[in-house]
């Protein structure tokens, strides 16, 4: 059961617009209080979210940031964010950076919630609906990045995790399904000296960079860690050398 503190009743009392009492039960079953509220802070973006994205982790905020890091120093002027539920990477990327974003994901709902969060942080994002596992996606790009499902089916992650769309989390192939997909299709999409950036399981880190390498040999690959020192963040980068 959560542990309802100060600050978790403070930011009910100021956005929640329902019964409270009723608030507070939900939390005590471990419903996640970002829903009850309506949003999350973002990387300077304030991202919308309801029971049909999943809630933005501190883990993928820090993803942003190093990405940002990284882009800065190359001359991309266009990305692509893979299964991007609520929007949250691609609109920080889109305004922090002023690029051209796409984004893309199977749920006609969680891309609702996206346009919703690029009119809300005035950013213009091209969102369109694709099932990557089975779809053929138009377009060049200089970075593809994605935080795609990726828990393996039989894995237990948290009692918060329940009320959040399964489609957004769990993965086949044990966790590897969507990793091999992205990379079989990227060379399609990308352009020379691109860039692919992914959110990973720590426990997939040599399986993906495998696969990588096997499509891309003179890759450098770089793997770095959360805040919680698990393998967390990919960084492909092209190399002709």
């Amino acid at each position: 059961m959560n542990k309802i503190g100060s600050a978790e009743l403070k930011a009910l009392k100021k956005y929640y617009k329902g019964d409270l009492k009723e608030a507070e039960e939900l939390l005590k079953k471990n419903y996640p209080i970002q829903y009850l509220i309506g949003f999350v802070e973002f990387y300077n973006c304030q991202i919308e979210v309801n029971e049909n994205v999943l809630i933005p982790r501190y883990e993928t905020e820090y993803l942003v940031e190093k990405s940002i890091n990284l882009l800065k120093t190359k001359n991309v002027k266009k990305g692509i964010d893979l299964c991007t539920g609520s929007g949250a990477i691609a609109i920080a990327l889109a305004k922090n950076l002023k690029i051209n974003m796409d984004a893309c994901d199977i749920s006609i709902k969680a891309l609702e919630v996206a346009k919703k969060n690029a009119l809300k942080n005035k950013v213009d994002i091209n969102l369109f609906k694709k099932d990557i596992l089975k779809d053929k996606i138009d377009g060049k790009y200089d970075f593809i990045i994605s935080n795609p499902p990726y828990i393996k089916e039989w894995e237990y992650t948290s009692a918060e995790t329940k009320y959040e769309p399964s489609i957004a989390l769990y993965a086949k192939d044990n966790g590897l399904e969507f990793y091999k997909k992205i990379l079989s299709f990227s060379k399609e999409i990308l352009n020379p000296n691109g860039i692919i950036i992914f959110e990973i399981g720590d426990t997939l880190n040599e399986e993906i960079k495998k696969i990588a390498l096997d499509i891309y040999p003179k890759a450098i690959i770089t793997t770095e860690k959360d805040y919680n020192n698990f393998n967390r963040f990919m960084f492909i980068k092209m190399n002709k050398k």
